[in-house]
């Protein structure tokens, strides 16, 4: 049913206007729309909804994802903006902040201005 569709993943912020800057200028996404109930920023492939509250408790859990060609690149390019790498003490990350995951796919996780937990990750090469 749902198969051909594509995916928005939703995240929310008290901070739209550190937000809209941080989606748009930071990560480089393209602002589509923007009203008072939120705004919609795309990548190559789907889209991401962040909905304007007054206030939000960000989840401890990752909320969005991002499929990169190179992670080690895309985590270079976050740090040259300032955007650094969470490091988790459960995981073994390499000195740029991505784990390795059982499949080989490699993974970075990182937060926006509101908190809300996202990643980067890129699946191995078979």
């Amino acid at each position: 049913m749902l198969g051909d569709s594509i995916l928005q993943a939703i995240v929310t912020t008290a901070r739209p206007d550190a937000s809209r800057a941080f989606y748009t200028e930071t990560l480089g996404l393209k602002l589509l729309e923007d009203n008072q109930f939120g705004f919609v920023v795309a990548g190559q492939i789907g889209f991401l909804r962040v909905a304007k509250l007054t206030t939000m408790i960000p989840s401890p859990n990752a909320v969005a994802g991002f499929m990169v060609a190179d992670v080690a690149k895309t985590a270079a390019d976050l740090a040259a903006k300032g955007v650094a790498l969470e490091r988790f003490a459960f995981l073994q990350h390499d000195a740029a902040g991505l784990w390795t995951a059982p499949d080989g796919s490699k993974i970075g996780w990182f937060r926006d201005p509101d908190l809300n937990l996202l990643s980067i990750s890129q699946r191995p090469k078979v």
